[in-house]
């Protein structure tokens, strides 16, 4: 009779429970439609991080580090899922560790994260991020494939963000691979500064207000004054 009593209550106890993380997912999958709808950021992550506990999947893990990726969680999205290589890995999943790694300052993980994402799927966007991180990585030649793929195949449309100013701002997407191409030229060989220098002004002659082509063509010229003043 006791483990008649024993397995009712045992019964019971595992229905309730089941029930409870029933209506929890239930209440966590309404809060997080509401934090979206209000476009509550720590809201949006504490319901994922949640829903993660009561109903763990890899869906919505990547989403939760891809919300820290865009509020700036660089660490917090790398501790969501990890910095691996992994061939399972979602586009979502690769995107966020490549980002996440480049704001790290962490090139070369973050250009294999890149890599992927080029295999799967080329863009001018994604050549533009190879190039940059392969001239960090002293792979120049194969900055120079992707700067001259970017350069081809750029819409007029196409922007990209810069933000070593306080405000951000943006340029055509072509400008930003001559400006480029124009550091990988002097870094190549420092006696192509006019050369160099040229690729600059082609950036400038499509943004005038190209903050960064501006201070890199000045820093060319000083440098060339400063070549002649020495010979």
């Amino acid at each position: 009779m006791k483990r008649l009593v024993f397995v009712v209550a045992f019964c019971l106890a595992i229905g309730m429970s089941a029930q409870s993380n029933s209506e929890l997912l239930a209440h966590y999958e309404a809060f997080y439609k509401e934090m979206r709808s209000q476009g509550d950021v720590n809201g949006v992550i504490n319901a994922l991080t949640h829903l993660n506990v009561i109903s763990p999947s890899q869906q919505r893990r990547d989403t939760l580090a891809f919300v820290y990726m865009n509020s700036n969680q660089h660490l917090q999205a790398l501790n969501t899922i990890g910095i691996e290589k992994n061939a399972t890995d979602s586009d979502l999943a690769v995107q966020v560790k490549a980002v996440s790694l480049k704001a790290l300052n962490q090139p070369k993980r973050a250009l294999e994260q890149f890599e992927v994402l080029y295999q799967r799927s080329p863009t001018p966007y994604l050549a533009y991020e190879l190039a940059d991180l392969k001239i960090q990585t002293g792979d120049t030649e194969g900055a120079g494939a992707n700067i001259e793929y970017g350069i081809a195949n750029a819409k007029e449309d196409m922007k990209y963000a810069f933000f070593e100013r306080q405000q951000p701002y943006e340029v055509p997407l072509k400008a930003a691979f001559f400006h480029l191409k124009g550091l990988l030229v002097f870094n190549q060989d420092k006696t192509k500064v006019d050369e160099a220098i040229t690729l600059m002004d082609e950036a400038l002659k499509m943004d005038a207000n190209f903050n960064l082509a501006s201070l890199s063509k000045q820093a060319l010229e000083s440098r060339k004054s400063e070549a002649k003043t020495e010979n």
